[in-house]
């Protein structure tokens, strides 16, 4: 698939309908991926993000680490300057990065491998650039979600054209152990793609589904099953 991650795609595919509001779910989820990467990362070390988007979650990490981002979209990077000036932007491919050897002691990738089509070579290279003890956070859509039977073929993660590499759990595990990484937690973000049942208003349903992912955003605790969400997420650490 030759799919042009430009201004378009960005907006029609990765923030459409999205609030950038404060409190809002996309400012609750990059303030929850920034705790983790607090508190399972060493202060002072470099962090990347692969994928970075309009850097949103990298801009919260600058200070605490020394930040570099990378994405394909050459807009939404310079729409990154304006909330993460101090970070070292590159415009690349997961897939060949353009860094040493060893050269990060944490490395974020939040739902960027389902677009690759070669995700193994993406995990990869992410292992050549992490340093010994550095570690991993990653996540992806779950393709083993309790919920998803329940929404078909509208499930989030059918949702998009450019998620061409969907796979169960245990390959991502093996693919992230393969490249020389111990996972230390497997979780899930919760059951946020409301409704998932015809007859309960889905004002109920964001309450009901919703309420331990969100709980889990808000206290930063990582307690969620693997298959209690509709993405995977992994911590992992170098060996």
């Amino acid at each position: 698939m030759n799919t042009r991650f430009d201004e378009s795609y960005f907006h029609a595919h990765t923030y459409a309908g999205v609030s950038f509001a404060r409190y809002s779910q996309y400012w609750w989820s990059n303030r929850f991926y920034a705790m983790l990467a607090r508190r399972y990362g060493r202060k002072g070390c470099r962090l990347l993000e692969i994928g970075s988007g309009m850097g949103h979650l990298v801009g919260q990490l600058e200070g605490r680490f020394a930040t570099f981002a990378v994405d394909l979209n050459q807009w939404a990077l310079h729409e990154s300057l304006k909330v993460a000036p101090y970070t070292l932007h590159a415009l690349s491919s997961a897939q060949e990065l353009p860094f040493s050897k060893q050269t990060f002691g944490a490395v974020i990738i939040k739902h960027v491998l389902e677009h690759l089509s070669d995700a193994r070579k993406a995990i990869q290279e992410i292992g050549r650039v992490t340093a010994a003890d550095g570690i991993l956070i990653l996540s992806t859509p779950n393709m083993e979600s309790l919920l998803k039977p329940c929404k078909g073929k509208e499930w989030i993660g059918f949702q998009d054209p450019t998620h061409i590499s969907l796979k169960p759990p245990r390959e991502w595990m093996e693919l992230v152990e393969a490249a020389g990484f111990e996972i230390r937690r497997i979780f899930a973000d919760g059951f946020w793609d409301t409704p998932y049942v015809g007859v309960v208003p889905e004002v109920l349903q964001k309450l009901i589904f919703g309420a331990p992912g969100g709980f889990q955003a808000l206290s930063g605790l990582v307690f969620l099953p693997y298959r209690w969400g509709e993405s995977i997420m992994m911590i992992a650490r170098k060996l």
